[in-house]
């Protein structure tokens, strides 16, 4: 494999990289030599010694229409730093004055770990720009960091994440979740809501992969469309099952793009807005009702008991009885399946397990400045939050058995 270090990676080694990280157990993994995130540290160090550089001159490169100074950028010289990736070489600026000396990598300091280990942290766990100036200041003994200088810097990592959103996807994915988060964002001076559309799937081999974020409007059927579009030109053919909530439009834009996929509606989603139209007083106990329906052992026994709650309830509560009944169709689809089936697809608690990680990570954040700082956190977020999850093959492999029997032809068999 080429080396990252001394040229620029190809969208396939992004894909292998990105591979690659999901599977490091810890930072130490990640920087290891050739390691996935090697040859990021190489670009975030040169980056912030060019940043330095120009906090130390005053103006920004190529633009000295109102430098202050008479001293000027004059090249680079190169360095060797011994880091957990081996040794690597970065290009260090020069001042014509020669008075320019480097906070980040002190002169004569060739050991780099601990930075490295800090930096990757810090950005992955969500600090905001003061924290980790703060940080870097306690690091090199009150040496002077400014927030504006960690936010240029850390902008490094947002070419990164655009190429993993870029990427090549699989072919067939089993299952897959969709799911909006919501978050603030100034625009134009203005604090608006911004619907993050999250996408996550499990693969053919049982793995939990986050196909992309999308940073759009409101939450609405036409965005995710789009979405869905984005995913047929990155290479995904056939998905067998989308589970979703319960937007208006939501299984009729995912027919238009994939008309295969088979949608299954969130059931909590369900009952919590079924709730919401029910006296507190008969809550318990319409639930309680619900429950004989979602929980029977076939599609039969559901409707009979959906036939009961008719009955029992329908004069009282006409529009959440109409709901079941219209969205019947494709709130019964996990009925088709074995009970570990069942247990994914009924319920979107997958994807909403992990739009909690992403809110432990931002909720430092009340405001976000662009639309391209949010995209860098969650994308950092992801990174962070994928290490800890782990494949369990118990079970999946009857599991993948049955979906092919199913969806008979559109599974591929490895053999």
């Amino acid at each position: 494999m080429t080396d990252l270090r001394k040229e620029e990676p190809t969208a396939e080694q992004m894909a292998e990289y990105w591979r690659r990280a999901r599977a490091c157990k810890d930072f130490g993994e990640l920087l290891t030599k050739d390691g996935p995130l090697s040859f990021l540290f190489k670009d975030t160090v040169e980056a912030m010694l060019k940043e330095e550089m120009t906090d130390h001159l005053g103006y920004e490169h190529n633009d000295a229409r109102s430098k202050e100074t008479t001293n000027s950028r004059n090249g680079s010289y190169k360095k060797k730093l011994k880091t957990d990736a081996g040794q690597i070489e970065i290009e260090v600026p020069r001042d014509r004055d020669g008075e320019f000396s480097p906070k980040i990598v002190p002169k004569n300091k060739t050991t780099t770990s601990q930075l490295e280990r800090k930096i990757i942290s810090m950005y992955a766990k969500g600090m905001t720009t003061t924290d980790i100036a703060e940080h870097l200041s306690d690091m090199y003994l009150g040496a002077e960091v400014s927030p504006q200088f960690i936010s240029q810097t850390t902008d490094k990592i947002l070419g990164l994440a655009k190429e993993w959103q870029s990427r090549t996807l699989n072919e067939v994915y089993p299952i897959i979740f969709l799911d909006a988060i919501h978050y603030k964002v100034k625009t134009e001076g203005k604090v608006v809501s911004r619907a993050v559309y999250v996408a996550m799937a499990i693969d053919l081999e049982g793995r939990r992969d986050v196909l992309g974020f999308y940073v759009g409007h409101n939450e609405s059927s036409k965005f995710w469309m789009q979405v869905l579009t984005d995913f047929a030109n990155r290479g995904v053919k056939d998905i067998l099952i989308a589970c979703v909530d319960g937007l208006k439009g939501f299984p009729e834009a995912i027919g238009q793009i994939f008309p295969q996929t088979e949608v299954q509606l969130c059931i909590v989603h369900q009952i919590r807005n079924s709730l919401r139209y029910v006296g507190s007083k008969n809550q318990k106990e319409f639930a309680g009702d619900l429950k004989l329906i979602y929980k029977a052992s076939s599609e039969e026994l559901a409707k009979l008991e959906l036939g009961k709650l008719q009955e029992k309830w329908g004069a009282k509560y006409p529009i959440v009885i109409k709901s079941w009944n219209e969205n019947w169709h494709n709130l019964s689809r996990f009925f088709q399946y074995s009970e570990p089936i069942r247990k994914i697809i009924y319920t979107t608690n997958i994807i909403e397990g992990f739009n909690r990680q992403l809110r432990k990570v931002t909720k430092n954040r009340g405001v976000f400045p662009t639309d391209d700082s949010l995209f860098k956190l969650l994308y950092l977020a992801t990174l962070e939050a994928s290490k800890k999850w782990t494949m369990s093959k118990q079970g999946w492999a009857e599991m993948i058995g049955q979906l092919a029997i199913h969806f008979e032809g559109r599974v591929p068999i490895k053999i």
